[in-house]
């Protein structure tokens, strides 16, 4: 049969009354009164992190400053203090050589003598501040360590030299610490 009242099914609009609200749910004003207070706790919260984040970032940063600024410090140092202990340990060689000076009638003997005594001391220095010299005589030529003043014919030495190898320092070479302080000069064999 066939009616005029349209047939409503319990999911339309139609079974419920308008302005109804679901049974859970709570009148509008009351639920947003509840919620300003969660909103105002939550944001209260995430303000007192924020500072607390902020606080601890700002710490950070001054820390990072002050480590920054200790190190263009002790940078600052070892520039001007860095050859401190090499040159406390010279001073004994510059006082053998003002005693020499100082000696009444000093014969030959003497002054060979005192300058054999100071270069020994001078080499000693050398030494414990790893100022290591370069005597390549007989070793191949390495540029990185050798000036090339001229080269001879290798086969016109006594004994002969193959080509490439240094014959002869003309002036000594140093090494500090495995790093090229002066180059050594020398003469170097053609083939």
């Amino acid at each position: 049969m066939h009616s005029d009242r349209p047939e409503s099914t319990p999911d339309t609009p139609a079974d419920q009354d308008a302005g109804a609200a679901p049974p859970d749910a709570l009148p509008p004003e009351q639920s947003a009164q509840e919620a300003e207070p969660d909103l105002a706790q939550r944001l209260a919260e995430a303000e007192a992190r924020a500072a607390e984040h902020y606080e601890a970032f700002a710490r950070a940063r001054a820390e990072m400053e002050n480590i920054r600024k200790r190190a263009q410090e002790d940078v600052a140092k070892a520039h001007k203090y860095g050859i401190e202990a090499f040159a406390e340990s010279l001073l004994p060689v510059r006082d053998s050589l003002e005693m020499a000076l100082k000696a009444d009638a000093p014969s030959v003997e003497s002054i060979r003598e005192g300058v054999e005594a100071t270069l020994k001391l001078l080499a000693s220095v050398f030494e414990r501040n790893k100022l290591i010299e370069i005597d390549p005589v007989g070793q191949k030529f390495d540029p990185n360590r050798h000036q090339a003043i001229s080269m001879v014919p290798g086969a016109g030495l006594t004994p002969p030299m193959p080509a490439n190898h240094v014959v002869s320092v003309l002036q000594r070479g140093y090494l500090i610490n495995d790093r090229v302080l002066r180059p050594a000069l020398v003469t170097v064999s053609q083939g």
